[in-house]
């Protein structure tokens, strides 16, 4: 034997403890993210109100079984009960190593059966303590217990001798009978925060003279997930694997994180709508090793952090969010989206990983996904067309794109502006529901509808703006009427649509206009009346006198546009299709529809 492998076996051996273990808190204030719990436990001690029973909740790795052992070594330190422990007696020592023979720690997982859980519990209740004040059962993952084992021990938790407290830890509080918990102080510890992760491990690093720069340790308590012990167990393969200089590239390899900058490129992808970067980049993705569903969870986590920037830019300095050297990259993509934008990418984003899990070809999915994502970016919703078309401004889709800040890629042409003739009331053109269109397209959706030059008249002479309304020089007498539905057109297309349009009749007979429905329609009428104020002042411009607003009650017999209307169709028979026709094309409400549905128009009639 060498004398290399002599020495070696003669160096006594040193058994490693890790970082959960070894930082695992002994007092309350230790107990990071949970000031709730530990401050009432606290409160509670010092007021002497000790409960028979605890049950503490939460997540995993966040200190359920850890409160429950620094809180019997408060009630078992020979200072005690006490929220300040001291740490040095035979009991506080005892506890912390897990060898108090009055503290008995039981795994409900492992000892689940009723016949378990009267040996060790149930038989011993009556015997006094050893040598500590209490006897302690702490009882973990108190959910996996059988029905017929909680049955057993809820005569013993609602009543036990004085000297014994039962503490239940549990990661699924609703599978805790009522009457256990009905018994029982419950607490609910929380997830703890990144920030807070990073600090307890920043202070682990400096203890254990670990030279670790700060966008590295931002990743390892992202990886935790919440749960210190995740993040120090995270901690302690990433010191395994790069010894005591760790860099932000050695953790991302180590713990397979997807790089940001790749979720960012993914997202400027999207952005761009550029689908054949989609492929490009899933190839990288698949090429680093990752794994798919971590991508589109971090991708999610992406979408998160830019809303958040979107609504508030100051918070593009958290380090929680972005590191130092991403922030100018997750300013630049974060303005290439509308918050709209990112809560439906968020929608589709968690969709797609919960339908990857089980996926046998993941990366199809992924692609899948992306696009999506890209093709949800060109659709507008409906009251985004509504308002537009009030407001008479440009198509929603263009709007839609200019805010996202990416280019538009739609080949249809912009929305025509209205045509200044006019539509009569009773002639308005309906249009059937939407039906998906033909492979070949018809000859109506390919040719874009030109609108007609403004009309030439006083009533197109705009001089000055009062009270939001343009105003106008009089108008003479004959073409008032004429004027002033082309006008109120203008300001309120679907108003003018749905209201003014269906009007049996419409006369102007002195200082008055009259507009009469038909017997069924005095919902319109009732729609008229919360618009009566513009529609006079409107009329009182043109006009050049005040005018005021009738509304009549017209005969049922009477056709809509039968007799005044504002600008009847031509003819019968084929003449009056093709006028329809071209009415309905021309109307910009319809060409929005087309716009924004694979849709053609098959047959016109009048209403």
């Amino acid at each position: 034997m060498s004398p290399d492998r002599s020495t070696h076996h003669q160096q006594p051996h040193v058994s490693y403890k890790v970082l959960a273990r070894k930082w695992r808190p002994q007092r309350f204030q230790d107990v990071i993210g949970q000031r709730a719990v530990t401050q009432t436990l606290r409160n509670a001690i010092g007021a002497g109100r000790i409960a028979q029973s605890f049950v503490f909740a939460g997540p995993r790795g966040v200190g359920k079984t850890t409160t429950a052992r620094i809180l019997s070594r408060c009630l078992n330190c020979q200072n005690g009960p006490t929220a300040e422990p001291c740490g040095a007696c035979d009991a506080c020592i005892e506890i912390a190593e897990g060898r108090d023979m009055d503290v008995l720690e039981m795994d409900a997982a492992t000892h689940t059966g009723v016949d378990k859980v009267r040996d060790i519990i149930i038989s011993g209740l009556g015997i006094a303590p050893v040598r500590d004040r209490y006897k302690v059962f702490i009882i973990d993952e108190v959910h996996r217990l059988s029905p017929q084992s909680f049955d057993a021990l809820l005569k013993s938790i609602e009543e036990p001798p004085p000297h014994v407290v039962f503490m239940m830890a549990t990661t699924e509080i609703d599978k805790v009978p009522p009457t256990i918990q009905s018994r029982s102080q419950v607490f609910e510890l929380k997830t703890i925060g990144v920030k807070q992760i990073a600090a307890q491990l920043r202070t682990i690093a400096d203890a254990e003279e670990i030279a670790i720069d700060d966008a590295a340790i931002m990743l390892v308590a992202r990886a935790g997930d919440g749960s210190m012990r995740d993040a120090q167990s995270a901690f302690d393969q990433v010191i395994a694997f790069a010894g005591n200089t760790i860099t932000a590239e050695d953790v991302a390899g180590v713990l397979g994180l997807v790089r940001r900058e790749l979720l960012l490129e993914m997202a400027e992808a999207v952005a761009r709508e550029d689908g054949a970067a989609v492929f490009a980049l899933t190839d990288r993705a698949v090429e680093a090793g990752y794994e798919l569903r971590t991508v589109l969870r971090e991708l999610g986590r992406l979408t998160r952090d830019l809303l958040v920037i979107s609504l508030d830019p100051s918070r593009l300095d958290d380090p929680e969010l972005a590191a130092e050297g991403e922030r100018d990259a997750l300013k630049a993509v974060s303005a290439m989206f509308s918050p709209e934008d990112l809560m439906r990418a968020f929608d589709v984003l968690t969709k797609g990983e919960f339908e990857i899990r089980n996926s046998m070809q993941p990366r199809f999915h992924l692609e899948m996904t992306l696009l999506r994502w890209i093709h949800l970016r060109k659709l507008v919703p409906l009251s985004d067309v509504i308002q537009s078309l009030e407001a008479g401004g440009p198509s929603p889709r263009a709007a839609a794109s200019g805010r996202s800040g990416a280019p538009a890629t739609s080949t249809r042409p912009t929305l025509p502006a209205p045509p200044t003739r006019n539509m009569g009331a009773g002639s308005r053109p309906s249009v059937p529901a939407a039906r998906p269109a033909p492979a070949r397209p018809t000859a109506e959706r390919r040719e874009p509808v030109r609108p007609e030059a403004p009309a030439k008249g006083p009533a197109a002479r705009q001089t000055e703006t009062t009270a939001g309304l343009p105003a106008v020089e009089p108008v003479p007498a004959d073409r008032l009427k004429e004027a002033f539905l082309e006008e109120i057109r203008k300001v309120k297309k679907f108003f003018y649509g749905t209201v003014i349009a269906q009007a049996q009749r419409i006369d102007i007979s002195g200082d008055q206009v009259v507009i009469t429905f038909a017997p069924q329609h005095r919902a319109l009428k009732a729609q008229l009346e919360g618009t009566r104020p513009l529609l006079e002042t409107t009329a009182t411009q043109l006009a050049g006198r005040k005018m005021t607003i009738v509304t009549a009650e017209g005969s049922a017999a009477t056709p809509p546009g039968g007799q005044t209307d504002a600008g009847s169709g031509p003819g019968e028979g084929t003449e009056k299709k093709a006028a329809l026709r071209e009415q309905a094309l021309a109307d910009s409400g319809v060409q929005a529809m087309l716009d924004v549905f694979a849709a053609e128009i098959r047959d016109v009639e009048e209403m």
